[in-house]
This record gives structure tokens, C-alpha cells and sequence, in this order.
């Protein structure tokens, strides 16, 4: 990996996940956690989901993106790294910002896993309850 400084670097979150993604000029390859996207999601719609935003703005030739990502599981991970990048390219080039926001990729997803309560054998599910 060339280790030339990076031009711009982006955070984005979602439910247990941080991913941290770091822009270069280049031809397009995504490598998350040292390992090509291809490698890294076997699930086509977690591609999909994180090539969103460069294909949104026509940018998916023009970077070498390096993202290193941790915590929670597949899903959370992808959505996070979309939202690291759509605000790397915000960052890159500000007339973006308006097509991205309409399509709401800078929109950071809030929702969370709400805890379990004691009494209760989960967060919202209560024990059988019987009169007698």
C-alpha cells in the first residue's frame, strides 16, 4: 500500500459501528480493514449500499478509498462506511452537498438497541402472565 498523504478523511456511525474512511487519488479501489470490499462483504447489498453515495455523485473512478471499520455486525458496519464516505466526498467537493443531503446520505441513522429491563426477559417482552 502506498503510504502518501491522504487528502481528506471522513467519520461516520451507525448502531454499533465506527468507520473511519481515508480518501487518495486514485482509480476507484475500496479496501476496508486491509481487504478488497469484495472480500471483506460477501452480501451484494452491503456493495451496493456503500458504492451509493459515489455512484450518487459520479465519483466511483476517481478515489482510492482505504476505510478501517469496527464494532457491531455487517449491516451496521456497511451503513456506516456510506455515511464516512458521503461525507469524505461533502468534504472533497462542496457543491455535492445539496444532491447528497436530498438523497440523505449525510442523515447519520440514530436509531439504536434499546436496552433490556430487569423484570423482563428482554426490552419490550414480558414474561407469560397468568392470573392463577
Amino acid at each position: 500500500m502506498n503510504k502518501k498523504l491522504h487528502e481528506t478523511h471522513a467519520i461516520g456511525r451507525r448502531k454499533e459501528s465506527i468507520a473511519r474512511a481515508y480518501f487518495y487519488p486514485g482509480k476507484g479501489a475500496i479496501t476496508i480493514n486491509e481487504k478488497d470490499i469484495d472480500v471483506y462483504f460477501s452480501r451484494d447489498t452491503s456493495k451496493m449500499i456503500i458504492k451509493q453515495p459515489l455512484e450518487l455523485t459520479n465519483s466511483l473512478k476517481k478515489y482510492d478509498i482505504i476505510v478501517n471499520v469496527e464494532g457491531g455486525g455487517q449491516t451496521g458496519q456497511a451503513g456506516a462506511i456510506r455515511l464516512a464516505i458521503a461525507r469524505g466526498l461533502q468534504m472533497i467537493d462542496s457543491d455535492l452537498r445539496t444532491l447528497l443531503k436530498k438523497e440523505g446520505m449525510l442523515t447519520r441513522d440514530s436509531r439504536e438497541v434499546e436496552r433490556k429491563k430487569y423484570g423482563q426477559p428482554g426490552a419490550r417482552k414480558k414474561f407469560q402472565f397468568s392470573k392463577r
